[in-house]
């Protein structure tokens, strides 16, 4: 296997997911923003470029307003940055949906992205999902990523649950889901992280509902 060609994608490391109906509960954002400021130090000691995502409901918005606090990146993450970085401004679920990124990506000689941010039911979803159509590989650290309780007319799933069941749907097909320190160990040997596919993972997953 090729060594990949990475780059880290900040997705949404916003202020708006740190407090109100939107805070990231599991896991919490306590623990997986440090997760998410060791990938970023990770990427910089190895070379890998860097892009910070915004997601923007436009001016006078509810949520993700630019020019509110909540539109700006943790502290944590702003005082990383460096004119090296990319910023990319998006207003869908992907990071790829009309902000020219892949175009960049493919520009760097990019082939495999790995995502970190929130949430996990939303962002992290829609842009592993559309990777594969796009070309890319795609690296989910599971440990720097999100998920909020969700309840509508479907039903009810906690944040762990969600997390989790994404998790393990994205390593079966869309994803390479790793823990941010196996992802550090990857970059250190220039290897690529290992995904499973959905034959594999059905046949796993009956094996696992014989056992229990």
């Amino acid at each position: 296997m090729s060594t990949p060609r990475r780059a880290l994608i900040l997705i949404d490391v916003q202020q708006q997911y740190f407090n109100g109906p939107l805070e990231i509960q599991y896991p919490p954002h306590q623990e997986s923003l440090p997760m998410i400021a060791r990938a970023v130090d990770t990427a910089a000691a190895a070379g890998i470029p860097v892009v910070a995502v915004q997601h923007s409901a436009g001016g006078g918005a509810p949520v993700f307003a630019p020019g509110t606090p909540e539109f700006d990146l943790h502290p944590d993450i702003e005082r990383r940055r460096t004119d090296a970085w990319k910023g990319v401004i998006k207003h869908y679920g992907s990071v790829y949906a009309g902000t020219g990124l892949a175009d960049w990506l493919r520009q760097h000689e990019v082939d495999t992205v790995t995502l970190v941010g929130y949430m996990t039911n939303n962002c992290i979803l829609a842009s592993a999902v559309e990777a594969e159509f796009l070309g890319f590989n795609t690296e989910v650290l599971s440990d720097a990523t999100g998920a909020i309780n969700l309840a509508n007319d479907a039903g009810f799933a906690d944040a762990k649950t969600v997390h989790t069941t994404l998790l393990a749907l994205l390593h079966s097909n869309w994803a390479a889901v790793s823990t941010t320190e196996a992802w550090a160990d990857a970059v250190e040997t220039r290897q690529a992280l290992e995904k499973s596919d959905l034959g594999s993972s059905a046949v796993a997953g009956a094996a696992h509902l014989t056992r229990a």
